[in-house]
């Protein structure tokens, strides 16, 4: 059983950046960042393919990039121009299936516990 432990959250002030991180006990080909903020649904911020292809969400476009390690079992995504709506658990998760963007949330077999972005402004 493949296991994601995510890490880099924290608070920042409106229009910082953060850096999360999510390593996995093994490799998994497709893989994706979500978010739930209080009171909302868990939506999709960001996904990556296993040749490197990306897919936003419209409310992070030009302001988050996902991408991988070296090693292809490390996923990043760095979050610029910080906005307080942004605040939110991220989670990390995975499908055991080659994605070309984005797949249903069911599909993602795995997830890590989550790391707290918190935005103030």
């Amino acid at each position: 059983q493949v296991q994601l432990v995510e890490s880099g959250g924290g608070s920042v002030q409106a229009g910082g950046s953060l850096r999360l991180s999510c390593t996995a006990s093994g490799y998994l080909p497709c893989m994706a960042w979500f978010r739930q903020a209080p009171g909302k649904e868990r939506e999709g911020v960001a996904i990556i393919g296993p040749d490197g292809s990306t897919t936003y969400a419209n409310s992070v476009k030009g302001r988050f990039t996902i991408s991988k390690g070296n090693a292809k079992n490390t996923l990043y995504l760095q979050m610029n121009s910080l906005k307080p709506e942004d605040s939110a658990m991220y989670y990390c998760a995975a499908a055991s299936y080659v994605c070309w963007g984005w797949i249903p949330e069911t599909d993602f077999g795995y997830w890590g516990q989550g790391t707290q972005v918190t935005v103030s402004s």
